[in-house]
């Protein structure tokens, strides 16, 4: 498999990723720690070996960078960087990974420095934020939805699902619009086509009728918008025929694209939601109506939680029992699916496709690409970790594109689409591929028998608590695999005939 990571999240879960890391601070070979383990957070274990000098500055040191820990002996930092620089060969020069030529695209012929984008959302929704964001080395921004009527929001106004280290795995808001007049927004525009005239500023617009589209379309234009997406999607703007509203109604989709279409020179994405069976139909609908492109997806429509005392959400700790849009790595798999379906489509064939939807790392940007993605769009991996993981994004993809050969972005998008099947029926069926045990990893604690026993084939006993399998039961299904908490199984790689 292609960079799989030596080191897991798993081996560094009591990392909290700081701002401006103390154990930076206090390594005395500069060798920055901090960022080292936040490249392997987000899957960038080969690229951030690349970073380490030749010689071994930490064999005699006294890891003066784990005392200075915030979460001071929970975070093996010393070991870690061992591994890395042990278990880790780097294919990839520093000096080539600084040539970021080869991250160069397009949307729609307006060229991007790199396929990376905000998504529209309040991560881009002011010039402070956008501006950071563009030295950060983001390539543009889809502004924050514009539109001319009154945002009101909730407060709190944001839950989340989280991991055993209090990441997020699955986020909901009920955030609504841009909640800056047309006239503030149309300033902040013009600021920054002035300051960062080579970023792409793509403008987000929602109206409530044709008039208001063309008009905002329109307006944006005129103040240096360089494309226009369409707002078809908010799961938290339904009243009067609003958002997703918009996007489940094929004739309302070609028609509001049409409206925008005729009062712009500039492309238009409509941007699509994912709370329907297909997306297909709309998307056809938009093609039809002149759009050039496709963003996708929003988010998915969901309950966070209930209150099991009270049957409803305390205000102090969030509106989990409101219906809101759901996103974070969890909605990735559903993402990927509709981007394959726009990606497979030859009705809308040539039109640009900005893919978004629980992108956290370069490997969740690159399947995007694969799938049929030109550009992809991200916000919740920026509200959890901020602005700088743009640095490990570009490092990986850099790192990728040329270990394959030199390949530009355009080279992958949709590479992977003759491999998807939309059904089951071509999958091998007459072999199985048997896990392996690691026994020097194995720490006896036999989930894998009980969850083989309980929701799998019997085929696992325990003998003097290390794992025996039984080939004649097995039938290959993985479970072990998924719920070992030491890392202690993998797949054979190898099909068995039955």
């Amino acid at each position: 498999m292609f960079l799989q990571p030596n080191i897991k999240r798993r081996d560094m879960i009591n990392c909290a990723l700081c701002d401006n890391a103390p154990c930076n601070e206090a390594c005395p070979a500069n060798i920055n720690p901090g960022e080292r383990l936040m490249e392997i957070w987000l899957g960038g274990e080969h690229h951030a070996v690349s970073f380490l000098p030749e010689q071994d500055a930490c064999a005699d040191c006294d890891a003066p960078c784990e005392k200075a820990c915030v979460r001071s002996g929970l975070v093996p930092i010393k070991g870690l960087i061992a591994r890395l620089r042990n278990e880790v060969k780097p294919v990839i020069t520093k000096g080539e990974l600084a040539d970021e030529s080869i991250l160069q695209t397009d949307i729609c012929g307006i060229p991007l420095e790199n396929p990376f984008l905000l998504s529209s959302s309040v991560v881009g929704s002011n010039y402070d934020m956008c501006a950071r964001a563009f030295e950060a080395g983001w390539a543009g921004v889809s502004f924050k939805t514009i539109c001319n009527f009154d945002i009101h929001e909730a407060s709190p106004r944001y839950s989340a699902i989280t991991g055993g280290n209090s990441s997020i795995i699955g986020f909901k808001n009920i955030e609504q619009l841009s909640d800056h007049s047309v006239v503030e927004n149309m300033k902040i525009f013009k600021e920054l086509k002035r300051d960062y005239p080579n970023k792409f500023l793509m403008a987000s617009i929602m109206g409530r009728d044709d008039e208001e589209w063309e008009s905002l379309a329109r307006l944006c234009e005129e103040n240096g918008a360089d494309a226009i997406e369409l707002n078809f999607s908010c799961p938290n703007m339904m009243e009067g025929g609003l958002g997703s509203d918009i996007g489940q109604n094929p004739v309302f989709v070609e028609r509001f694209t049409r409206a925008a279409c005729r009062g712009v020179t500039i492309p238009v994405l409509a941007k699509l939601t994912p709370n329907v069976a297909s997306m297909n139909e709309a998307a056809e609908a938009a093609k039809r109506g002149g759009a050039k492109g496709i963003s996708a997806i929003n988010t998915v429509k969901s309950i966070m939680r209930i209150n099991l005392d009270t049957y409803v959400s305390s205000p102090a700790v969030g509106n989990d029992s409101a219906v809101g849009g759901y996103s974070g790595n969890a909605i990735k798999p559903i993402a990927l699916r509709y981007i394959t379906e726009l990606g497979k489509n030859p009705n809308i064939s040539g039109l640009h496709i900005s893919g978004m939807g629980g992108i956290e790392t370069w490997q969740d940007a690159t399947e995007f690409m694969l799938l049929g993605a030109g550009s992809v769009q991200v916000t919740t991996a920026v509200m959890q970790y901020g602005y700088r993981i743009i640095k490990d994004l570009k490092a990986g993809l850099n790192y990728y594109l040329r270990v394959i050969g030199d390949n530009s972005v355009k080279d992958i998008v949709g590479l992977a689409l003759e491999h998807v099947s939309n059904t089951t029926d071509s999958l091998e069926r007459d072999t199985v591929v048997y896990p392996k045990f690691l026994r020097n990893k194995c720490i006896g604690c036999g989930r894998c028998r009980i969850s083989c026993a309980d929701g799998g084939h019997q085929a696992i006993t325990m003998k003097e608590r290390k794992p025996i399998l039984d080939p004649k039961r097995c039938i290959g299904c993985h479970l072990c695999l998924l719920v070992c908490p030491a890392g202690a199984i993998e797949s054979s790689g190898k099909r068995v005939k039955k």
